[in-house]
């Protein structure tokens, strides 16, 4: 079992963000055969484009403030929330510099 301290991850991923031309940068957290959690930071206007997510998904905001937009839905995430990702196509926003874990259930 691997302890992560995930405040001192988060700080170093959003300084690499803030320096990505992207405006990004992640690291996997747990990649197993029916879960996955990635460490996502994300400068203040970043965009992660639409996509489908493979399984049940959810997002918690660690530090920041993101919108997750589908279809009519929209919802902002503030630190310290953990909400469902809807099922269809989605974008996420960071309105903030933020950091969020995305967890995904594969099967």
């Amino acid at each position: 079992m691997a302890e992560m301290v995930l405040e001192s991850i988060g700080t170093d991923l959003l300084e690499a963000a803030r320096n990505s031309s992207n405006g990004r940068s992640s690291r996997t957290l747990h990649s197993g055969a029916r879960l996955r959690q990635t460490l996502t930071a994300m400068k203040a206007g970043t965009r992660l484009d639409k996509h489908q997510s493979p399984g049940d998904a959810t997002i918690l905001c660690l530090r920041g403030g993101v919108t997750i937009r589908a279809a009519e839905r929209t919802v902002r995430v503030p630190e310290g929330a953990l909400v469902d990702v809807p099922p269809q196509r989605h974008d996420l926003v960071a309105d903030l510099d933020s950091v969020v874990i995305l967890t995904v259930g594969l099967g």
